[in-house]
């Protein structure tokens, strides 16, 4: 394997395994086991946990850029891009229900650790915001577009704690049905 595939698919172990058993949980061991390599060799790739984390982080902002982005090319209007978002609750339903969000997991990780990376992670928040306010705005809600973009995340978050505790589908369902007619409410145009 060459050395930016065996870097990359390191990456993608490592970004597996941080969702499922966490950040502080999951050790070079367990990576190097995953994608088989000897610790020598994977210190040929990287020196430090933190080292791994960064790219992880860099990798999900990069995986979420372009899910969003492929989100608005589908979309017709503002209203069916915002419904993508929150359909991802019902797409990973059984990963979110098994681990929460991959997003908000590893922000409060890194937050109860008080490690230095907790504000790249929560780029990746900072990221659907931004994404989600000018959605909002296109939708003709300049004036509060961002304080509509928070409440949806925040429900968004909600939703994925309680379905990690409860791992309850239907609830998933309903509240996703629940966040669509909060959406439809919200347009002062046809979405």
């Amino acid at each position: 394997m060459a050395t930016n595939d065996t870097r990359q698919h390191i990456i993608e172990a490592a970004d597996r395994l941080f969702y499922e058993q966490g950040f502080e949980s999951a050790s070079f061991a367990d990576i190097a086991a995953e994608v088989g390599l000897s610790r020598g060799n994977f210190y040929y790739h990287f020196k430090t946990k933190d080292e791994i984390l960064t790219a992880v982080i860099a990798l999900r902002l990069d995986r979420t850029r372009a899910m969003l982005g492929q989100w608005e090319a589908e979309g017709a209007t503002p209203g069916e891009t915002i419904r993508s978002f929150i359909h991802m609750l019902i797409r990973n339903q059984t990963k979110i229900m098994a681990y929460g969000c991959p997003v908000g997991t590893l922000c409060n990780e890194l937050a109860k650790l008080d490690h230095c990376a907790k504000s790249d992670a929560a780029q990746l928040f900072a990221l659907f915001r931004d994404w989600l306010a000018r959605q909002f705005t296109a939708l003709g809600r300049a004036v509060d577009a961002e304080a509509l973009a928070l409440h949806l995340l925040m429900r968004s978050q909600g939703v994925a704690a309680l379905a990690t505790a409860f791992r309850d589908e239907d609830f998933i369902r309903r509240e996703v049905a629940e966040m669509e007619a909060w959406l439809d409410a919200q347009s002062p145009i046809h979405i």
